[in-house]
């Protein structure tokens, strides 16, 4: 009898073996390789190993946060990634205007674009909903029954895009609120949108992608912005700055130096570094990602570029900073969902509406809205924007307004970008960061928001509001690729 059970008991263990075997073994040697892998950042890549090298070792908890990199990427791909792009698709939030044309500020423009398709094409003004260009330069509408018509309402000088209907007590209160806006801290120096070189674009058929602009002009950009508005002394060069001079150990590329100097820093001048780095890798990961594989007949062909991808993040090319670039454009989507979370408040209010004219597609854009905001106050490892300028009072407040105006500089230095496609993104993505700031900074504004008027303590534009959620799409979106381009490097092993 023990015998027959030994011999069913073998046989079912055969069965499982022969069913499941593959698996099993598959399993354990995945899971052995990923454990392995993390261990082989200071060597050179192999064959085996070079296609996920990129990836071996962006996992676990973010500097400076409380926030593992494995549930940002689920949260994000699978809650936030699918609803903002719905929504950065709605007519409100698809024209931006912006002001292409203003000249650099600090040196002659000479960069140009190597292919026709860094140009921007400006939107028609009969293509714009009448509600978005009868009174986009101010904040709000006045209500739909005061507009007798539509050529009246192309004229009409209206406070503002977002639609409300008001009394003559919240009239009187917008007029206060107009005179104080001037005094708000804005961390962007914005584009002046009754200038006649500001225009519409839509952001749908002008998306960000690889355009050619590169080489010295791309590279004075970035090196104005990293070297001279990154709180940091001439004497530091961040790791592989192609415009360093070698200087012995601060002026080496191995980043030792470097990163010994960044951890010397406050919470604060860390953050602002973190964050310029973590936009330069998401614009990356979009050129990577939309890149021109071929031309030909007329026709452009779009696509995933996985080599150019390695030579920006892979960490035997970049001599280690491939996976730093990646944390930090984690870190800066902490810092814009943060944002977005404190900002529910702000829309919350019944008398807010996304106005475009199109009552239907208005109600629809703000439940959209809506459900993007209860998304991201349900997530549960939100950045900590309290342990910001907590210090001694004084200091704390020059430590701000001296972060608040380094990065006003950065907002002037995209006047510089040479390539109006790259101009037009880099305009509205910092735009996006910088309403970010402003919200986080904003908390006690936004708190004592009246329940049923506009607030002269806080307010937002349109052009903020469209670019804090476009900025914080483009985030997204580079995180899904992430995704896609792990999928890519799998199957090329």
């Amino acid at each position: 009898m023990m015998i027959k059970v030994t011999i069913q008991t073998a046989g079912l263990l055969v069965f499982v073996w022969l069913f499941f075997g593959d698996f099993v073994l598959g399993w354990f040697h995945n899971s052995a390789k990923t454990k392995t892998s993390q261990n082989e950042y200071s060597r050179k890549s192999t064959p085996d190993n070079q296609d996920q090298s990129c990836f071996c070792q962006l996992t676990g908890v973010l500097d400076d946060c409380f926030c593992d990199i494995e549930s940002i990427d689920v949260f994000n791909n699978f809650k936030i990634y699918p609803r903002i792009k719905k929504l950065n698709e709605r007519d409100y939030f698809r024209y931006y205007r912006v002001n292409l044309k203003r000249p650099c500020p600090f040196w002659p423009d000479d960069g140009h674009c190597s292919i026709k398709d860094c140009h921007v094409e400006p939107c028609p003004e009969s293509m714009i909903p009448v509600g978005i260009k009868s009174g986009n330069y101010n904040k709000y509408s006045q209500a739909p029954n005061t507009i007798t018509n539509i050529v009246d309402c192309e004229q009409a000088h209206e406070l503002g895009a977002i639609n409300s209907t008001l009394s003559n007590q919240s009239k009187e209160a917008f007029e206060d609120w107009a005179r104080h806006d001037d005094a708000q801290d804005h961390f962007c120096l914005l584009d002046d949108e009754t200038s006649p070189d500001a225009e519409y674009v839509d952001l749908l058929l002008n998306p960000e992608r690889y355009t050619g602009y590169k080489g010295p002009s791309a590279w004075r950009v970035w090196n104005s912005i990293y070297e001279e508005n990154c709180f940091k002394p001439r004497s530091v060069y961040r790791p592989l700055n192609p415009l360093a001079p070698s200087r012995g150990p601060l002026g080496d590329d191995d980043g030792e130096g470097f990163y010994d100097w960044l951890e010397g820093l406050c919470l604060e001048k860390r953050v602002f570094y973190r964050l310029i780095s973590g936009l330069h890798s998401s614009i990356n990961i979009h050129l990577c990602a939309e890149y021109l594989l071929d031309e030909a007949w007329g026709k452009s062909l779009w696509g995933p570029n996985v080599q150019e991808f390695r030579q920006r993040f892979d960490p035997a090319e970049t001599k280690g900073e491939g996976t730093r670039r990646l944390k930090n454009l984690y870190f800066l989507y902490l810092i814009e969902l943060r944002a977005l979370s404190k900002l529910a408040p702000y829309f919350d209010r019944a008398f807010i509406n996304l106005y475009t004219g199109n009552t239907q597609e208005d109600t629809g854009t703000k439940e959209l809205l809506l459900q993007l905001f209860n998304e991201t106050q349900a997530f549960p490892m939100h950045f900590d924007e309290k342990s910001m300028f907590a210090g001694h009072k004084i200091e704390a407040k020059i430590l701000k307004e001296e972060f608040r105006l380094h990065f006003k500089n950065i907002s002037r230095i995209m006047d510089c970008v040479g390539c109006s496609k790259c101009r037009l993104w880099g305009k509205l993505q910092i735009e996006g960061l910088g309403t970010a700031l402003k919200i986080l900074f904003s908390e006690k504004e936004i708190k004592n928001l009246p329940e049923h008027s506009p607030s002269k303590g806080f307010q937002l534009t349109r052009q903020e509001i469209v670019a804090l959620l476009n900025a914080f799409g483009r985030l997204s979106t580079s995180i899904h690729q992430l995704h896609n381009f792990r999928s890519l490097l799998n199957g090329k092993r």
